[in-house]
């Protein structure tokens, strides 16, 4: 679906912003370990379209550890052990909803097939090292990206979490957009409150339905995949 996102990408492939971090992936990828792998920088954007846009996730960078990140934040391959931060999530999402969610998989691709664009607010990290891409390009990108998702018109629930993803709350301007803030899932945050019991999930499905869009079906199961 990347396609989909020609407008925007269309928009910024001209900036100066663009043109320097481009050079930068192009260093760091070829001088050291980099997560995601270079092809899944843009995964978020090619499995959701704009036009089905329902939920906008924001986190703070990608997993560290090998082959967890795939370019969807928060989500790693089927067959990988929870991350704590993901571990959070579900357990969120089973006592917001009172549901059962499948802990021997977290990959979240059936959640952006649903409308769910899932992106950090870096795109890229080296591996081992949190926030070590904290580089004003992606500021920079992020600001663009998030004023183009506020022109768009449908309902939309922008979900951020943690003090790197609050910074774009002032970018959501929409009357027909919903802000839902809490703490980071990530156990050093979480367990200071500000994430569990913030119904998070079901106050996203409140808001889609009432605005006559379907829900989002938290619940993930293997046989998804």
């Amino acid at each position: 679906m990347l396609k989909d996102w020609d407008e925007f990408f269309s928009s910024i492939e001209g900036k100066d912003y663009m043109k320097s971090l481009r050079a930068f992936w192009k260093k760091e990828y070829e001088s050291k370990v980099i997560y995601p792998p270079e092809d899944m920088i843009f995964q978020a954007f090619k499995l959701t379209s704009p036009s089905k846009l329902k939920v906008v996730i924001i986190g703070q960078d990608p997993y560290i550890n090998p082959g967890q990140a795939m370019g969807l934040a928060f989500s790693v391959p089927v067959g990988l052990k929870l991350p704590p931060s993901l571990k959070n999530i579900y357990m969120e999402i089973e006592k917001d909803l009172d549901i059962t969610m499948d802990y021997e998989c977290g990959d979240l691709t059936y959640l952006a097939e649903q409308g769910a664009l899932l992106i950090n607010a870096a795109l890229t990290v080296e591996a081992g090292k949190s926030f070590s891409h904290q580089i004003k390009e992606y500021r920079l990108f992020m600001d663009d990206l998030m004023e183009y998702l506020d022109r768009l018109n449908q309902p939309i629930v922008f979900m951020l979490w943690g003090g790197p993803a609050k910074k774009f709350e002032s970018k959501v301007t929409n009357p027909n957009h919903l802000i839902l803030k809490a703490n980071h899932p990530s156990p050093l945050s979480a367990n200071r409150g500000g994430w569990f019991n913030m119904h998070l999930f079901s106050k996203c499905n409140e808001f889609l339905t009432e605005n006559g869009v379907d829900a989002i079906d938290w619940k993930n199961s293997l046989s998804l995949f």
